[in-house]
């Protein structure tokens, strides 16, 4: 008993009445040190890549990401290196937000901003992208700039889970056969890591498989995804609307009352954006949607040609989910009839 109270015996004492004042101070002085930043408004680095294949490294906080790419907070929190969320495929206003595996990336109509890491699949986008942009040797040569960026995302995800998939299978299957001939329970023990493993990577590649089939069952989302189309249609309104053109030339009037601070003002400006995309998307929305059938068909391929892949990738694992069961079965039937001195 006196072991169990060892380590609570060194527990802090709770703060009191008198010391609250101490405290307080202390956690003002905390707050006030200049190494704290408060979460969303430090920079991160990103990998900029335009679409004649030059990168660098910039760094961009939040609210410019927002401003840039016109995006709500809720797209790029699937981003944030810091949490862990499953694949997402989004198609917005002027980009479209991907985060397939270690690659999370925003890519627009003439650049794409690669979220920066020392991870090999991460370095391996930015290489092969900025090759086949500079060389345009490839058979994607007639997609415009953001399938091309979307191809190269979807591929290194396939072939990352397929390639995990095979090595899964490599480990599992001799542990598997040296199992039905004797009974260890080191190999049992192995077998269920393996088996945790085999769900884990199970659910990756189905949550991909679901955002790829996702988009194909929608053709507006896919029509979203015409990133170059769409800013052709709004340059070519906005230079033929003279209200578009006087509306543009009017300057912003910024209240002197107002509070001066690089997420108030973004937010103003976001605002504005989103008012005159609406106000243009109404005509450039309805010219998309009336022959939306006809230009869906390019992405409508590229997406059909991952998703064989990756449902391919899926089946391999259900099979060897399927092995491991009867595995598990044959071995619960051995040892029923050794117990039951059965033969």
């Amino acid at each position: 008993m006196e072991e169990l109270k060892a380590p609570f015996s060194r527990l802090p004492r709770r703060a009191t009445y008198h010391s609250g004042a101490k405290l307080e101070a202390a956690n003002r002085h905390q707050l006030t040190l200049p190494g704290i930043k408060k979460r969303g408004q430090g920079s991160r680095s990103w990998i900029q890549i335009d679409q004649d294949g030059n990168s660098q490294i910039v760094a961009l906080d939040k609210a410019s990401v927002m401003k840039k790419c016109n995006l709500p907070a809720r797209d790029l929190r699937l981003l944030d290196p810091l949490f862990v969320y499953p694949s997402t495929l989004l198609g917005r206003e002027k980009a479209i937000v991907v985060s397939l595996e270690h690659i999370r990336c925003i890519i627009m109509a003439d650049e794409v901003i690669l979220m920066n890491s020392m991870d090999g699949i991460v370095l391996q986008y930015e290489s092969e992208l900025c090759r086949r942009l500079k060389t345009r040797t490839d058979q994607s040569d007639d997609l415009p700039f953001e399938f091309r960026a979307l191809e190269l995302a979807l591929e290194l995800a396939c072939m990352s889970l397929d390639s995990q998939v095979t090595e899964l299978e490599i480990e599992v299957y001799p542990v598997l056969e040296k199992l039905a001939s004797s009974i260890s329970t080191l190999d049992l023990e192995h077998v269920r890591r393996l088996k945790s493993n085999l769900l884990s990577l199970t659910r990756r590649v189905q949550k991909v498989r679901d955002e790829i089939e996702h988009l194909m069952d929608d053709d507006g989302d896919m029509a979203e995804m015409y990133l170059t189309e769409k800013k052709v249609r709004m340059e070519a309104y906005s230079s033929s609307d003279p209200y578009c053109q006087s509306y543009s030339s009017v300057p912003t009037v910024v209240s002197k009352s107002a509070p001066v601070s690089p997420v108030g003002s973004m937010g103003e400006s976001y605002k504005l954006e989103r008012t005159s995309s609406k106000s243009s998307s109404k005509h450039g929305s309805f010219r998309s949607s009336s022959n939306s059938t006809e230009h869906i068909e390019e992405l409508e391929m590229l997406l059909e040609a991952y998703f064989v892949v990756i449902d391919n990738t899926l089946s391999k694992l259900l099979s060897l989910k399927e092995f491991i069961d009867d595995t598990e079965d044959f071995i619960n039937i051995k040892l029923s009839r050794i117990m039951f001195g059965t033969s």
